[in-house]
């Protein structure tokens, strides 16, 4: 059997996700690329990789906020592997809900992609993670503690993904850890933050900075690749902003 580790990362065409399929790669991982809207993006961080690496890495098209969805990305895992020792749930979807505005099919659209394809991605892949004694990294949010103003909807999806992780982590060991990374001010919402609201977090962050993506990253390669006895945990990558909520 090759030694040779291999990865799912959702949402792995830009920003957290591309950053941490890259250093997963570099690490010497096969990686599936998964993707909804950005195939481009996904496509041509792949043949990077592969430039690199040849036959390494993939692209796996589906939307998780979808049963149907959810189905078709397992599916393309197993035909790309036949075991999975890295599952990286960092797709998400962001935006407000002003509590009194909320509509209904922004509840649906942020449970489901954030809370409830996660949770079925992992079932769906049960067999091939316990194969390999895999790890699954769930990236959640320093909200899924303390909420943000007019963004309901997203922290409860967040909480629930942390409730989530430390549940998985009781029930799928020893075979399988779960684990989960809290970013803090890493890459700003796009279009959504102004540089006041910018700097008033930065005011209310120890580190007084934001971090990288690769901040991150670094975080999910080490829960996945080099805590064997780590499981059940949130990591809060956040320079010191959970401390100032």
């Amino acid at each position: 059997m090759s030694s040779t580790k291999n990865a799912l990362v959702t949402g792995a065409a830009a920003r957290i996700g591309a950053c941490t399929a890259e250093t997963l790669h570099e690490r010497g991982c096969n990686v599936l690329l998964h993707c909804n809207s950005s195939v481009e993006k996904a496509e041509a961080l792949a043949a990077r990789l592969n430039d690199t690496r040849p036959g390494s890495a993939g692209v796996a098209q589906a939307d998780l906020s979808s049963a149907q969805g959810v189905e078709r990305l397992a599916a393309d895992c197993r035909a790309a592997f036949d075991r999975l020792d890295v599952l990286v749930n960092n797709a998400s979807r962001f935006y407000p809900t002003r509590l009194g505005e909320t509509r209904p099919w922004q509840w649906d659209d942020l449970l489901n992609s954030n809370l409830r394809g996660p949770y079925f991605l992992v079932q769906a892949l049960l067999p091939e993670l316990k194969a390999a004694g895999g790890s699954v990294i769930n990236i959640l949010d320093v909200h899924a503690d303390r909420p943000m103003s007019d963004h309901g909807v997203y922290c409860i999806s967040k909480a629930g993904l942390a409730m989530m992780t430390k549940f998985m982590a009781a029930e799928l060991g020893p075979e399988i850890r779960v684990n989960g990374v809290s970013p803090g001010a890493i890459l700003w919402p796009e279009h959504e933050t102004s540089d006041a609201e910018k700097q008033a977090i930065l005011d209310r962050t120890a580190l007084g900075r934001p971090g990288e993506a690769s901040d991150i990253a670094n975080a999910v390669a080490f829960l996945a690749l080099d805590a064997p006895y780590v499981t059940g945990q949130d990591l809060a990558v956040d320079g010191g902003r959970s401390l100032n909520i």
